[in-house]
């Protein structure tokens, strides 16, 4: 009898922890340009890109082509060569620009260290993904640090970035470019 009132009080408390509101669900970061949403909240580092051989997020397809940006916009070098693929919405009005090449990581990862005078940071072995920072991260006012980072997509065999532009060639990247600008 005492077993029994003793499971009926710990039902009775696993109803009542039930009943409370479940937690809100994450909204979806990043948001491709042209999007309405409100901001994602802030993080201190931008996550790494996909796994090698998945194609990263893409603009909506009812999203217009955007114009390539600038070098003087980015505050940064554009590799020579790198296609403009898309810009996102980081929140905090911040965007960041990714550029595709098929160039060897190796490559452009010279290239910046040379460009932007600076060893920069690799960040991981593998896959390969090596980053340079340009200005200094602000939490308060920035979702991202402002840099540059540069993965290659091609590490243990796999076949690069799909290209999100359909038709478009390359079909694929070897290398990816994430250009996050210095917010003035």
């Amino acid at each position: 009898m005492v077993r029994a009132i003793q499971l009926t009080g710990a039902l009775a408390l696993l109803l009542a922890s039930a009943s409370v509101s479940p937690a809100q669900t994450p909204a979806p970061f990043p948001r491709p340009s042209g999007g309405t949403q409100a901001p994602a909240p802030p993080v201190a580092r931008p996550s790494p890109p996909p796994q090698p051989g998945t194609p990263g997020p893409a603009p909506a397809a009812s999203t217009p082509a955007e114009a390539a940006p600038d070098e003087r916009l980015l505050g940064v070098p554009i590799f020579a060569g790198a296609s403009f693929i898309a810009s996102y919405d980081a929140g905090h009005g911040q965007r960041y620009y990714l550029f595709g090449t098929n160039t060897s990581f190796t490559e452009v990862v010279a290239y910046y260290r040379t460009a932007l005078k600076q060893r920069g940071e690799l960040v991981y072995d593998e896959p390969p993904v090596h980053e340079f920072d340009v200005g200094r991260y602000r939490e308060e006012t920035m979702a991202f640090p402002p840099g540059v980072t540069v993965k290659d997509y091609t590490w243990a065999g796999a076949q690069g970035y799909l290209n999100p532009k359909r038709g478009a060639q390359p079909a694929r990247f070897k290398t990816i470019v994430m250009i996050v600008p210095v917010v003035p």
